[in-house]
C-alpha cells in the first residue's frame, strides 16, 4: 500500500490504516521524540500526542511532501512546543559554540571503544550532549537518513544552518572521542557524511 492509498483509507475511517500508519513511522517518531525530549518518560507521552495530531490533520495532507516528512515536521513541532512549555532547556538557534564542549561520562577502554557496539553507544552518548537543534539534525540526517532539504521540511531550518549544524556537530563529537583515546585512528571514530555511526 502506497502513502497515498494509506492517507485515503484513513481519510475514509478505516481505523485499520491509521494503525498501520502508526507501525509504519512510530521507529521515526520514537527516535525524533527521543532525541529531542531526552526523557523516557516524557517522550512516550509526546509519540502518543504526536500521533494523535497526526490524525486529528490528517485532512490537511496533500501530498506535497512525503508523508515521513509530514510526520516528522508534526513530531519536531510537538517536541519543540514541548520544550518551550517545560522551560528545562533552552531554544537557541546559534552558531556560537566556541566554548562548547562534550565528553564521555564514563571511562571506557579504547580496546572496547574499537568495537562497533561500544562505538556507536559512545556516539550516541556525545550527541545526546548537544543542544537540541543539533542532536535533532544530526539523528535526521545520520540515523533516519533524511536528505538536507527534508530536514528543512521538517523543521523550517535553512539549508546551510542545517549543514553548519551538522559540520559543528561531527567535529565536536570526534574532537571528544579522540581527546579521550588519542591512539586511536581518527577514520575508526568517525568517518565522512552517511558513515557517522548513530
Amino acid at each position: 500500500m502506497t502513502d497515498a492509498d494509506l492517507i485515503a483509507q484513513i481519510k475514509c475511517g478505516n481505523t485499520n490504516a491509521f494503525r498501520f500508519l502508526v507501525s509504519k513511522y512510530q521507529r521515526l517518531v520514537w527516535h525524533m521524540v527521543l532525541r529531542m525530549v531526552r526523557q523516557q518518560e516524557d517522550a512516550e507521552d509526546m509519540c502518543q500526542e504526536v500521533f494523535i495530531r497526526v490524525f486529528r490533520n490528517i485532512d490537511s495532507y496533500r501530498g506535497d511532501s512525503k508523508l515521513s516528512t509530514w510526520i516528522g515536521s508534526i513530531a519536531y513541532n510537538t517536541c519543540i512546543d514541548h520544550i518551550r512549555r517545560r522551560g528545562k532547556e533552552k531554544l537557541q538557534f546559534t552558531e556560537n559554540m566556541e566554548d562548547f564542549s562534550i565528553s564521555l561520562p564514563s571511562p571506557q577502554t579504547p580496546s572496547e571503544l574499537v568495537q562497533s557496539s561500544d562505538l556507536k553507544r559512545s556516539v550516541h552518548l556525545l550527541v545526546g550532549q548537544l543542544p537540541v537543534h543539533y542532536r535533532t539534525v544530526m539523528t535526521l540526517f545520520y540515523l533516519e537518513e533524511f536528505s538536507i532539504q527534508e530536514i528543512g521540511d521538517i523543521t523550517n531550518m535553512q539549508e546551510g544552518t542545517i549543514k553548519s549544524y551538522l559540520n559543528r556537530g561531527r567535529k565536536l563529537i570526534h574532537d571528544a572521542l579522540v581527546k579521550q583515546f588519542p591512539d586511536i585512528a581518527e577514520e575508526r571514530i568517525l568517518n565522512n557524511d552517511k558513515q557517522l555511526s548513530l
